[in-house]
């Protein structure tokens, strides 16, 4: 009996029930336009998170096999490098959209290039599994890609809902679980395929889906109210060099932009020092601002813009850790873990899935917990529900050291370690997550808005870029000796920056709460 066949079987059967069940709830209250926004972007993060699960197996197990016990560290920081692109264009793409392209042109655009690095994976099991080439290409195809299609289409979202809606915050919590099906379904789904039957038919069906949620867009376009379109029709016509309308010149800069990245995978080191500066001067530069505001009169806008940056810092440290799911943890699964189940081996890959299946079981509740409170107007703040996120995660990794100290007779580390990690994990992740966006949103100078939203996605892709250097430096370590010596420099590793570091983070945050809610200046 495969217990992972049978709970992807489980999955689907309940998913494919359940969906429609909400979408009949609420099809009478909201507009169409969130339905098809719905079930593209639940089809684009099958692709991304499906492809995310298998791929830093397939890196240390078939790319950079030849490097024998340098294949971890190699697969990690490109790993990282790949995550931190991911949230990093996501600034750019989103200009663009605002500026030039509308949404629905930037959506479609970045479907289409992300079904070609999916493809593009797929295809080299045909030509060459080890071509380093086709899979930076790749990666970069997906990086750009991303970049148009994720801020854009929950933006558009917003353009269905006027500022004080009340039904706004209900259409981007349907939306927000279409987001965690799509990464249910297919971190069990492509995970199983790609390690139990075949690496790139696994890539292959991230592609198959995301050409699924491309079509949905593309032939229910009419259901969406003349919105998403080009917002000044001159950029389409008006030449602007080289007999190119601005538009096309912008197209041509970010398909130029897709080597740039595929070198700069290659280059991991290079491309993480880069961004390391990028984030010192950004920060460093908008506290300053933050001090010129509050001497010439705004005070109050001034340490706003602090709070906002205070706490981006901490988020970077909590996804920098957080973020090891994708990296050195399933390295920790596939090494260290007893995954037999009932019989049965479960794919290191599948078990990321249970942060997505914990997201789904609790978010109605942490949705009603924050809402009761503000009710009672029990709010607990912004920074409080960041010092609890930080100490969740906290818990989590000592769940993963408690594991390495307990193995059983199979020589391995017990499942349920890493499935309570997973656990604390998800709850950390609500607590500070969900309340990001709308943080920035509130908190920031009124003109600087958008350029802080950027901001705020600077800050996870320098968490993904440290997570990668934590998680090479961590398979650099352990690199040499017995698997309980692998196992003791991983835990050491978790204990130091997952428990110790994370804690004391939390420590300082929680000391520095009441400044900070001071700063807020009545802003929940």
């Amino acid at each position: 009996m495969d217990i992972t066949l049978i709970a992807i079987i489980f999955f689907w059967v309940f998913c494919i029930i359940w969906v429609p069940i909400i979408i009949a709830a609420n099809k009478k209250t909201h507009p169409k336009a969130l339905f098809i926004l719905f079930f593209a972007e639940m089809w684009e993060r099958f692709s991304y998170y499906g492809m995310r699960a298998i791929l830093l197996l397939y890196m240390t197990r078939v790319l950079f096999e030849k490097l024998g016990s340098g294949a971890d560290a190699k697969a990690v920081a490109i790993y990282g490098s790949y995550t931190a692109g991911v949230y990093l264009f996501p600034i750019l793409g989103g200009v663009v959209a605002d500026k030039f392209f509308g949404f629905r042109r930037s959506i479609i655009l970045g479907g289409a290039l992300m079904v070609l690095g999916h493809f593009t994976l797929a295809v080299m099991g045909f030509v060459d599994e080890t071509n380093t080439v086709m899979f930076f290409l790749s990666l970069a195809l997906i990086i750009v890609g991303n970049g148009y299609f994720k801020p854009n289409i929950s933006s558009f979202l917003g353009k269905f809902y006027d500022q004080a809606d009340v039904r706004k915050d209900a259409a981007f919590n349907i939306f927000y679980m279409g987001i965690n099906v799509g990464a249910l379904l297919s971190i069990f789904t492509v995970g199983y395929i790609g390690e139990k039957v075949n690496w790139h038919l696994g890539f292959g069906l991230a592609g198959i889906f995301m050409v699924l949620g491309l079509l949905v867009f593309w032939f229910n376009q009419d259901k969406l109210e003349g919105k998403g379109l080009v917002p000044d029709k001159k950029n389409d016509t008006e030449k602007v060099f080289a007999g190119l309308s601005r538009n096309n010149f912008i197209l041509l800069g970010s398909l130029l932009l897709i080597p740039l990245f595929a070198l700069m995978m290659e280059k991991n080191e290079l491309f993480s020092k880069i961004l390391l500066m990028i984030g010192v001067v950004v920060f460093l530069g908008l506290f300053i601002y933050g001090a010129i505001l509050a001497s010439q009169g705004q005070k109050k806008e001034g340490q706003r813009l602090w709070v906002v940056v205070i706490l981006a810092l901490f988020n970077v440290i909590f996804w920098a850790l957080f973020e090891q799911a994708g990296g050195s943890l399933t390295l920790y699964a596939d090494k260290f873990t007893n995954r037999n189940v009932f019989g049965s081996e479960v794919p290191a890959s599948v078990i990321q899935g249970f942060n997505s299946m914990f997201i789904i079981i609790l978010a109605p509740a942490f949705a009603w917990m924050w809402s009761s409170l503000a009710k009672a107007k029990k709010d607990i703040g912004i920074p409080l529900k960041f010092v609890l996120g930080l100490a969740f995660l906290a818990l989590g990794f000592y769940m993963v050291v408690l594991g390495g100290k307990s193995i059983g007779d199979a020589g391995k580390v017990s499942l349920i370690f890493l499935i309570l990690m997973y656990l604390f994990h998800t709850i950390g992740e609500l607590f500070l997550s969900p309340i990001g966006l709308s943080m920035v949103s509130k908190l920031s100078p009124a003109k600087l808005v958008g350029f802080i939203m950027g901001v705020w996605f600077l800050s996870f892709s320098l968490a993904n870029n440290l997570g990668g250097i934590i998680g090479k430096l961590n398979s650099e370590a352990s690199a040499e000796g017995s698997i309980a010596e692998q196992l003791a420099t991983y835990s050491e590793t978790y204990m130091n920056l997952g428990v110790y570091l994370v804690l004391g983070a939390a420590a300082l945050l929680l000391l520095l709460t009441p400044f900070l809610n001071r700063w807020t200046h009545g802003i929940k």
